[in-house]
């Protein structure tokens, strides 16, 4: 670097650019003073020396990412730091915001990293109270602002160990966030008529990110409002018992910066979720309520604010929480209680109409009356709660809103229909059902009102439909959708609160009825005459038959008629599925005559959905719930007639030419048929059924697929249904595939498997990788190893007896397989989810279950698919862990029990074992390091598993596990060595020179209780 001159202006390339060339030359040549520790003084001498906030700006970040490396002597942190604090307290008040963030930034990081290692990284607080003492206003808020984003890094784990950050959080909190939070609360009664709103917003950011804090280890779900309970400490009780606490906050409210306001709603939304335990004694809780209700009664009466979406939205927040806190029975003790919930029940309803600019709201204000009516039971006394008078004003104005909004849609051409948004609808409706129920009787007879007109109007215009109606009957239809919801919402649950449960169930079955009706009218003429002639007799019988008849009726209807829309299609087959699931209601099931009609008709011509590529996922659920209802009934014959549909589509594929099968006709029937087939399969769950499928399958339609994954290896689209089925078929779930003691059908079965995988292995290895790799070589090679691996640990085949009369199906199979994986990267499957977790699962299948296979291959794919495992160790997916884990525990029982404890000779697999580990020495000796670094450092949730491998790798050589208990203790500080050192001798005691399931037992206990000891003795150091 020639000149400061220079610098700054590769930092003003760096920063302002819009060249990307140009920036990353820039970057390129100052990366140096991120990387390199010795270009630390060159970093001060920017920031003494440089003129542009940009050339500050890189000193700042660099000394930043330095210091996150975490590889500077603690000297050299202090001395950082104290510079920082210095140069901030000098030129802080001359300094651009963005530099003044990052130089703070830098000290809260060191702080928070050197907060165990030094007492002097503690009194940043006491610093950042000197700057409030100071006479510049500037100085001021500096010294907030260092408060606020070092209560911030205390709060987030960043990158250290989740273990070391809970303890630092911890530690800070106890010691200083109290205080802080007093210093915030200080600043605003200071600062409430002192200065400009804009620097108001700093005490009160404050405020909240002291508020905010993770009290009890649990963090928040960053992607949802809610938080629940604030878990306030007892020592911060006075403070909540003060009612300028509140107060203050309610005054923050009615600045008119509106981003203030909103911080302030946000404070005492927080304030208002603090744990009820926190106050000892009930007036003490209840004058804090009555401090809240006052302050909300204000803001209701004045609606100040409010017309803010951001104040309107926390303010819904705030409401929301008052019965999630609180009782009824002491809201009502509040003495304006009534005027509170009359302006509540106003406001709600006023938000209710008002459904697009307060849609994401209103859920809080629901929310708040469903719970207040389902309180009333457990309310005692006299005191009239008032709801009776305003719940069912607020039920008709969510339905009338919901109604309303379908017009409003169509008048205002809008896109964002709610009824489109599950999640939303759901969230909506979520409460609404409490509401209705509590005044059954008149909510039912509000919604029949409106419903009845509806329909009426309906059936005329959708019998005579004519041109100018479009958009009207498309609004009818929008607005039964609502009310159908609604229904359906309200059956959903029960609640005795307000009438008997035998009134309800008048009323549900008035509401039902509607339904029921609107069913007939969407139905009508669009039904198949043969599956719906009995329907409108069945109506009018009191029999649960009709009910479920008239279900299955719509569930056909929908299959038949609405092949072209997804959505409708994937919803039906839910409800099917749901019904089929349950063994009573499957049973039922199979006494309609339409169910009856369904499985005999289950063609392409009866439900053209089975016909939309679109809907070829759709075609393995529904022959999975077909499946289920056929097996329910046990006879052969029925089976073997259901099966006919099918049975007719093979035989037209075999008897396809080879020439002739790569059309399109040929290929989607293909694509069927094994979508089908697989959801027949996962229905079946025991032998006995498992066995009229296998009986159907084998041997005859085997060639079929041997055939088409010959024919079609170079096409995802077809070799990955078929390969998807295969690893349903061989799945031994429920021991299903248990064949009697002379049959050989485990063997014949697995050498179809073998075919398939030999015949479409040595394919895929040919082709050349495309752009999308993953789902064209990929993905087949994933659910090839899962087929094999599901296979090889099905316990139905003894693999013996193939080398036995030398047959190659097993041996074959596995060098097929091991070639599809090695042809995979290590970083690609590390990428790949599914992928890894095939690849894993098939390794450890093979060091369990055919480790002689992985001895005796060259030592150089055998060290490779060993540090394959350490990688999957150190990776964050527990169950990928445990796989590797296992797999390793597997290779060193091998080696201690035929090398290390042999009596006899070794046999040629030990020998290769041995041969391997010779021309390798530090293989195993890595692995253990891993094992113990993850034991020590990390937070894994698979203790037990990893205990397994490591204590077979410390039986395999004791001086083994001497160098790295030597090579752990070195590296910790002098002090502790000693300490640690006996948590080492712990470990092992009473444990035997032995595997035994007993021994590994008592060696887990104690790595647990080393675990322990070792991390609290290096927090504590």
């Amino acid at each position: 670097m020639e000149s400061l001159a220079q610098l700054e202006l590769l930092c003003e390339k760096l920063y302002n650019s819009r060249d990307s060339a140009e920036r990353a030359h820039a970057e390129s040549i100052l990366k140096c003073f991120s990387e390199n520790s010795d270009y630390i003084s060159q970093c001060q001498y920017i920031l003494d020396n440089a003129s542009t906030p940009y050339a500050l700006m890189l000193a700042s970040s660099s000394l930043l990412n330095q210091v996150n490396d975490r590889s500077l002597s603690l000297q050299l942190r202090l001395d950082i730091r104290n510079y920082v604090i210095n140069y901030l307290a000098t030129r802080g008040p001359k300094l651009q915001t963005f530099v003044i963030k990052s130089l703070i930034q830098l000290v809260c990081r060191i702080t928070k990293f050197g907060w165990f290692d030094d007492d002097k990284f503690r009194d940043i607080v006491k610093e950042a109270a000197d700057f409030l003492s100071l006479a510049s206003q500037d100085h001021y808020f500096i010294g907030l602002k260092i408060l606020y984003h070092l209560v911030g890094e205390m709060n987030q784990a960043n990158a250290m160990p989740l273990t070391l950050h809970r303890k630092i959080a911890c530690s800070f909190k106890d010691q200083f966030l109290l205080q802080i939070f007093q210093i915030s609360l200080t600043s605003l009664h200071q600062l409430k008529s002192e200065v400009p709103d804009d620097f108001r917003r700093d005490p009160l950011s404050l405020a909240l990110r002291c508020l905010s804090y993770d009290f009890v280890g649990c963090p928040v779900d960053e992607s949802s409002e809610e938080f629940g309970t604030v878990q306030l400490p007892a020592s911060w009780r006075p403070l909540l018992q003060d009612p300028s606490t509140v107060q203050i906050f309610f005054d923050y409210y009615k600045v008119n910066d509106t981003c203030v306001s909103k911080e302030a709603l946000e404070c005492l939304v927080r304030l208002a979720s603090v744990r009820r335990s926190i106050f000892v004694e009930d007036p003490s809780r209840t004058q804090f309520l009555s401090h809240l209700m006052s302050g909300t009664k204000e803001i209701l009466q004045t609606g100040q604010g409010l017309a803010d979406h951001g104040n309107y939205h926390e303010f819904c927040r705030l409401l929301g929480r008052f019965k999630v806190n609180f009782q009824l029975s002491e809201l009502l003790s509040i003495e304006f209680y009534g005027e509170w919930i009359g302006l509540v029940a106003e406001f709600t309803t006023k938000s209710l109409l008002s459904w697009q600019w307060a849609s994401n709201s209103v859920y809080y204000l629901l929310s708040l009356w469903s719970r207040l009516v389902t309180s009333v039971p457990y309310l005692k006394g006299d005191t009239p709660s008032m709801l009776d008078e305003t719940v069912p004003k607020i039920t008709e104005g969510f339905i009338t809103s919901r109604i309303n909004s379908v017009q409003a849609s169509f008048a205002n051409d809008s896109s964002d229909d709610t009824l489109d948004n599950v999640d939303v609808l759901q969230e909506q409706l979520e409460s609404l059902p409490y509401l209705c129920r509590f005044q059954y009787q008149n909510s039912s007879i509000y919604i029949i009102n409106i419903m009845e007109p509806l329909l009426q109007a309906y059936m005329e215009r959708s019998r005579l439909p004519a041109p100018g109606d479009a958009n009207e009957l498309s609004v009818i239809e929008g607005q039964l959708t609502w009310l159908v919801h609604i229904i359906a919402a309200i059956l959903k649950i029960r609640q005795t609160i307000g009438c008997s449960q035998e009134s309800q169930e008048l009323i549900d079955a008035e509401l039902a009825a509607r339904v029921l009706q609107l069913i007939n009218v969407t139905d009508t003429g669009v039904h198949a005459q043969q599956l719906y002639a009995r329907l409108s007799e069945l109506l009018g019988l009191n029999d649960h038959l009709v009910l479920l008849n008239v279900i299955v009726g719509k569930i056909a209807t929908n299959l038949k008629c609405y092949a072209e829309c997804e959505d409708v299609i994937d919803h039906t087959l839910s409800l099917f599925l749901e019904l089929a699931s349950g063994y009573m209601t499957g049973k039922l099931l199979l006494k309609l005559e339409s169910t009856k009609f369904i499985i005999a008709n289950h063609s392409r011509e009866t439900f053209p959905f089975l016909e939309e590529y679109r809907c070829a996922r759709s075609r393995t659920t529904f022959y999975y719930i077909l499946g289920c209802l056929i097996f329910m009934e046990d006879t052969p014959v029925k089976f073997r007639s259901f099966m006919e549909p099918l049975l007719q589509v093979a035989v037209n594929l075999e008897a396809t030419a080879d020439a002739a099968f790569r059309t399109d006709v040929v290929k989607y029937a293909f694509i069927g048929l094994m979508r089908d087939l697989r959801g027949i399969a996962m229905a079946t769950n025991s032998r006995r059924t498992y066995g009229l499928l296998f009986d159907w399958l084998y041997p005859s339609r085997m060639p079929l697929l041997l055939k088409a994954i010959s024919l079609y290896a170079d096409e995802p689209e077809v070799t990955t249904p078929l390969l998807k089925f295969m690893c349903e078929f061989v799945l031994n779930k429920a021991q299903r595939l248990t064949f009697d003691s002379s049959s050989p059908n485990g063997i014949l079965l697995f050498r179809e498997v073998s075919k398939l995988i030999v015949a479409y292995g040595s394919r895929i290895l040919l082709l050349p990788n495309g752009t999308d790799i993953y789902g064209s070589k990929y993905k087949g090679i994933w659910i090839s190893l899962a087929v094999l691996s599901r296979a090889l640990c099905g316990n139905y085949v003894n693999f013996g007896v193939f080398e036995l009369y030398g047959d190659r199906a097993l041996a074959d199979a596995l060098d097929i397989s091991l070639k599809m994986s090695l042809s995979v990267p290590l970083s690609d499957i590390l990428a790949f989810k599914k992928l890894s977790k095939a690849f894993y699962g098939y390794i450890e299948v093979l060091f369990s279950n055919h480790i002689t296979f992985v001895l005796n291959l060259d030592t150089n794919t055998f060290v490779h698919i060993v540090s394959t495992l350490e990688s999957g160790l150190k990776g964050l997916d527990t169950g990928i862990s445990t796989q590797c884990a296992s797999a390793i525990d597997s290779l060193a029982a091998f080696y201690f029990n035929n090398i290390t404890a042999a009596d006899g000779p070794p046999s040629p697999a030990a020998l290769n074992l041995a041969r391997h580990i010779g021309e390798f020495p530090t293989l195993f000796p890595q692995i253990l390091k891993t094992l113990f670094e993850i034991i020590i450092f990390e937070d894994a949730g698979n203790q037990w598993s990893l205990s397994r491998p490591i204590l077979s790798l410390i039986m395999i050589s004791e001086q083994m596990f001497s160098n790295l208990r030597a090579q752990i203790l070195a590296s910790q500080p002098v002090d502790q060595q000693q300490r640690l050192s006996q948590c080492f001798d712990k470990l092992m005691t009473d444990v035997a020179t032995n595997l035994e399931p007993k021994n590994r037992d008592k060696f887990t206990q104690n790595l647990t209780t080393f675990r322990h000891d070792f991390r609290v003795k290096n927090i504590q150091a």
